[in-house]
């Protein structure tokens, strides 16, 4: 007996460009008609008629699709496939059961309002998703744009600026792009604080140098200078070698992982060769630092480098307190107040803490800080011998003073860690 074949998966027509004359037919011969209630009225499809279909929440809507009888249309705006509906109907239907006709995205229209290249732009969306995202986003990279939502608009996105210091930044923010309330208005992000932003569509969010550069072959942000990370000591300024070296700059890199998107706190920064290295590799990044010329130090060795590092002058712990919750953190050495200092970064920490120091006796303080504060225990000592040079074009093993390297993950995110047994110590 031969089973009844399924039944086709249902033709969509997902329109992004303006209507037109030409798009007639397909309106009027769509079984059922989805899109926001501004596209059904340019469409002449009354929201309350049996065919269409309102978007909102996107489940019932796809299970419309999924019964619908005969052709489908969906409306949108501009590309419908870049951080659009059409990665939900693909994932549901198939990229087969699509015909997409894209129109001019809001990203690119936004930057066109201005007169910029966008290749070079990182673009993050805040809709349906945790915005400190978006607002590390804007911090570490200097040519940015959000696609906004209600909790990520350029009042919040001003204010996360705003709450780092030192990092410049302009905003741009496009309303209504290519409809009767466009708007396109720049501003500060102390300007754009504590204003009404109704409709707004796309924020961008530029530093210094976001302008036109140099011609490019790769789409997307700024890749750090050749070199990769763990970078030679000489790669930055600091004072008497006080600077966090190399081996050890690179397994703490490992287990800090910093990634965009991600803001990560350098305590007791020094020369800022951790901090820099996090944000070479695209997270946002602040740096806490008690002496003033290590302040400057900092600032300078960012420079160099080509990142935003935003510093603050002040002393740990205390200086922590107005800071946005990090994601992870490196606290390097410290003295008698160091395991007081890790559990006011610990309490903060959302994912991870790493933490170096010279002192064995301080290693115990410093592994119960993080027990206590809920984070595993885990830590090396690392031991290096470089390669040096001797007479007669030989070489022979130079060693590099020990450091304990310790880190801790949040219990919650270790799954099948039980704080109060031993693993992981």
């Amino acid at each position: 007996m031969t089973s009844a074949a399924a039944p086709s998966a249902p033709r969509i027509t997902v329109l992004g460009a303006a209507l037109a004359p030409e798009h007639r037919a397909l309106v009027d011969g769509a079984a059922l008609v989805l899109g926001a209630r501004r596209h059904l009225d340019a469409a002449g499809v009354p929201a309350t008629a049996a065919r269409a279909v309102v978007l909102g929440p996107l489940a019932p809507a796809l299970d419309r699709v999924a019964a619908a009888a005969g052709p489908v249309l969906v409306l949108a705006s501009g590309d419908p496939g870049f951080f659009g509906i059409v990665r939900a109907l693909a994932e549901r239907f198939g990229p087969e059961a699509l015909a997409v006709r894209p129109g001019a995205g809001s990203v690119a229209e936004a930057f066109a309002r201005v007169g910029l290249p966008w290749d070079d732009a990182v673009v993050v969306s805040a809709h349906g998703r945790d915005p400190r995202t978006a607002f590390n986003v804007c911090r570490a990279q200097r040519k940015v744009a959000v696609l906004t939502a209600p909790g990520a608009g350029p009042a919040e996105i001003g204010a996360a600026l705003l709450a780092v210091p030192g990092v410049e930044r302009r905003l741009v923010v496009a309303t209504d792009l290519g409809g009767p309330g466009e708007s396109v208005r720049e501003l500060t992000p102390a300007q754009a604080v504590g204003q009404d932003w109704p409709g707004v569509h796309v924020v961008l969010c530029l530093g210094p140098g976001a302008g036109v550069g140099a011609m490019r072959a790769l789409a997307g942000p700024e890749r750090p200078a050749e070199g990769g990370w763990g970078l030679p000591e000489d790669a930055f300024e600091h004072r008497d070698s006080l600077v966090t070296k190399a081996e050890v700059r690179a397994l703490a890199l490992a287990r800090l992982g910093p990634r965009p998107g991600e803001l990560v706190w350098d305590v007791g920064a020094g020369s800022g060769s951790v901090a820099v290295e996090c944000a070479r590799l695209g997270a946002a990044v602040v740096a806490v630092e008690r002496a003033e010329d290590g302040v400057e130090r900092v600032r300078a060795n960012a420079a160099a480098h080509g990142v935003d590092v935003a510093v603050v002058h002040g002393s740990a712990p205390q200086a922590l307190d107005s800071l946005p919750e990090p994601d992870a953190v490196f606290v390097g050495g410290g003295g008698a107040d160091l395991p007081a200092i890790v559990t006011a970064c610990a309490a903060r920490a959302r994912r991870t803490v790493v933490v170096t120091l010279v002192a064995l006796d301080r290693v115990a303080g410093v592994r119960a800080a993080l027990r206590a504060a809920g984070f595993t225990a885990e830590g090396v000592q690392l031991q290096a011998s470089r390669l040096a040079p001797l007479p007669g074009e030989v070489v022979r093993l130079a060693a590099v003073n020990p450091v304990f390297v310790l880190w801790g993950t949040r219990i919650s995110l270790a799954t099948g860690v039980d704080p109060t047994s031993g693993a992981h110590t």
